[in-house]
């Protein structure tokens, strides 16, 4: 018994060691409005979730997030692209945390901290455009270190009134 257990525990082992690249993830599924997104750091993922797709669209919603932190954030920038078809349409760059400018609680976090975060965020957003995309996140600190690395794919048939 004891040897199958170890055969097993190898195979799982050998698996996650020859695996290529992270699993896709469900952040919200409904009738008209599903978002997964799968984790481009290739050493990390992260976890993401919020209660209702349709949250999305109002002023503030809740999520919960997860990750242990591989790099130190004293400076963390924002890239977003939305990419249809293979192209990317639109760019957008911000600045999360710098000195003496910081928009989240985790700015300063230390490498090997847990972060974890449960609670309100605004996009800033009415309507989350139609059809399928993909939404590519990326987060850097000050060093052009990849904090977090995502590509959402987004595919909403929501009707807007």
């Amino acid at each position: 018994m004891k040897t199958s257990n170890v055969l097993v525990l190898f195979l799982v082992l050998l698996y996650i060691n020859a695996s290529t690249e992270w699993p896709t993830h469900t952040v919200c599924k409904e009738d008209n409005l599903e978002i997964y997104y799968k984790s481009c750091d290739p050493q990390q993922d992260f976890s993401l979730s919020i209660d209702r797709c349709s949250d999305i669209t109002s002023n503030t919603f809740n999520i919960r997030a997860a990750m242990n932190l591989r790099h130190s954030i004293k400076e963390l920038y924002v890239k977003l692209e939305m990419i249809v078809n293979g192209k990317t349409v639109l760019t957008h760059s911000e600045t999360l945390c710098k000195p003496g400018h910081t928009k989240l609680i985790f700015c300063g976090m230390k490498t090997g901290e847990p972060l974890y975060y449960e609670g309100p965020v605004t996009l800033g957003i009415k309507e989350i455009p139609q059809g399928d995309y993909t939404i590519s996140a990326k987060l850097t600190n000050e060093d052009h270190v990849i904090v977090a690395c995502a590509d959402f794919t987004v595919k909403n048939y929501l009707e807007y009134y």
